[in-house]
């Protein structure tokens, strides 16, 4: 009777749910017992590492090797090869390798690296800062920047650098190893000032850095750089005075003006160029030292008219606004633009803004006192352009020469530079005078040769492009569509003063994209050495 009542089954009460079943033994105690994550018992776990290499997520993993990784994953295509020809200008090598990814990037040629006693990684980054701050401040765009100081990094066996450009700031990056921590450093533009001088001399300086067979020692580098920037500029003050008045009386020859109105222009031009020296001595920012510059040569213009003398008093004006214009930041903006530097085109094309806002103001306060005074400017009347090629011609080529002299070009450059700029003009005189092709289209299609020319100029002397380039466009900006708008705007006809500066924003926009169309039809004539050509930016259809 009692047996019968031990086999009696407990009640639920009596039995938790997690009560093992009768017949099943459990090793241990409750407390034992550890969560679903533990390892199973009879399973050999590898033996763990040690306690000091367990960090972070970016700590080294400790099955991984630099010398012995494991074989990475190769597509079906397989990787194309990237042999890069040395017969060619350290530019192109140097903007192939920096349009490609990084693991697509050919090693650098045999040289001393830096981890065998060759020269300290920062001492080489502060080198490469340094050439890129001097490259930067005189006009180079955002691209040529980052392929140059890519080119100095390379020649001291740093191959895994990162170079990067904004508007006023350059850093750079060096990673040994995928596994080693990066070195990276940076410097700021405090300062712009326009040397073509100076900037021949730096691209030499990486020419010869870049050349495999002439070994430049870190000292003797800095040694050049040093020197280049005690040098002084190759024109004193009083040239350069005289070439923005030679300048203004050039381009008021190209709108029509005859001898009286050539020395107008050129006194307005002089006396503005004085003034800007002046309030850069008093340390005013360039944005007044435009607006002060532009006041005499309006203020001539408008006195001759008051005066009643028989000139065209648009031609005086006008001439005087060419030796103001921001041609050299239009055409670096709109290069960095099309060459994906968004934020340093952005920049760049902010201060070509504020410059022109400039401009802008000193005339319409002289054009209001005029207007006032009872002027008889009359913007419907446009500049007529006389039948003399030839004058024309030898106006062009004076206007490039005497841009050449502002911009601090060499001696060597500014013969080039002229007959590019006569080759500018002719090229649009034949097409919009005597083809009847719209002035944009024409424009842009001599800027494109500019372009063309400066850039096989360039490549065949092995220096910078802007020396070839930026004075030759010199007679193709919109100095009368520019004057005629502001005109119409001081006469309270705002609308057609800004279809006429929406005309002078076209013509700039057409110079700036057909420099770089001619600079990049240019390359399609040169051996680069790829094995696939370079890589362009995909489109990303909006995403």
């Amino acid at each position: 009777m009692m047996e019968a009542e031990d086999r009696t089954p407990q009640s639920d009460e009596a039995r938790m749910a997690f009560t093992p079943p009768a017949g099943v033994e459990v090793e241990g105690s409750e407390s034992e017992i550890t969560s679903e994550f533990a390892l199973p018992r009879g399973l050999d776990p590898s033996p763990a590492p040690p306690a000091e290499t367990e960090g972070s997520a970016f700590s080294t993993p400790n099955t991984y090797s630099a010398r012995h990784a494991p074989a990475a994953f190769t597509p079906a295509t397989g990787v194309p090869v990237v042999s890069l020809t040395k017969d060619v200008p350290w530019q192109d090598r140097m903007r192939t390798m920096l349009r490609m990814p990084v693991a697509d990037r050919p090693a650098p040629e045999a040289g001393p690296k830096a981890e065998e006693g060759g020269p300290a990684v920062p001492r080489v980054l502060d080198l490469t800062l340094r050439i890129g701050e001097l490259l930067l401040a005189g006009g180079e765009g955002a691209e040529d920047v980052e392929a140059a100081m890519f080119a100095v990094c390379r020649s001291y066996g740093l191959d895994r650098c990162e170079p990067n450009v904004t508007f006023t700031l350059l850093s750079i990056s060096y990673q040994p190893s995928l596994v080693d921590d990066p070195v990276t450093a940076s410097r700021t533009v405090r300062r712009r000032a326009t040397d073509y001088t100076r900037l021949a001399a730096v691209y030499r300086l990486v020419d010869d850095l870049s050349d495999p067979e002439t070994h430049i020692s870190l000292e003797e580098a800095y040694g050049r750089l040093a020197e280049m920037r005690r040098n002084r500029h190759p024109y004193p003050t009083w040239v350069l005075t005289g070439a923005s008045g030679l300048l203004a009386g050039a381009a008021s020859v190209l709108v029509g003006g005859d001898v009286v109105v050539f020395f107008a222009a050129m006194l307005g031009a002089m006396l503005g160029d004085r003034l800007a020296w002046l309030c850069a001595g008093r340390g005013l920012p360039e944005f007044y030292q435009f607006t002060v510059a532009a006041m005499p040569p309006a203020a001539i213009g408008v006195a001759l008219t008051v005066a009643h003398v028989d000139v065209k008093a648009a031609a005086v004006i006008t001439g005087g606004l060419f030796a103001l214009l921001p041609g050299r930041a239009l055409v670096a903006g709109v290069q960095d633009g099309l060459t994906g530097f968004y934020i340093t085109a952005s920049a760049r094309l902010l201060e070509v803004v504020y410059l022109f806002v400039g401009i802008v103001v000193g005339v319409l306060v002289v054009l209001y006192f005029g207007v006032y005074l009872g002027a008889k400017l009359n913007p419907d009347a446009a500049v007529t352009i006389a039948d003399r090629p030839g004058w024309q011609i030898g106006a062009s080529m004076l206007l490039s020469l005497t841009f050449a002299v502002l911009l601090q070009q060499e001696r060597s450059t500014v013969l080039w530079v002229t007959l590019n700029g006569g080759v500018a003009w002719c090229v649009y005189g034949a097409l919009h005078y005597r083809g009847g092709l719209s002035p944009v289209a024409s424009t842009a299609v001599a800027a494109g040769l500019v372009g063309l020319f400066g850039q096989l100029l360039s490549r065949y002397r092995f220096a910078s492009a802007l020396p070839y380039t930026t004075a030759a466009i010199g007679p193709l900006l919109p100095g009368s569509s520019t004057y005629f708008g502001l005109l119409s705007i001081a006469q309270n006809d705002v609308d057609k003063g800004l279809v006429s500066l929406a005309t002078a924003a076209s013509l700039a926009m057409a110079i700036a994209i057909g420099v770089n169309l001619g600079s990049e039809i240019s390359r399609l004539f040169l051996r680069i050495g790829s094995a696939d050509k370079r890589r362009a930016a995909k489109r990303t259809r909006g995403f």
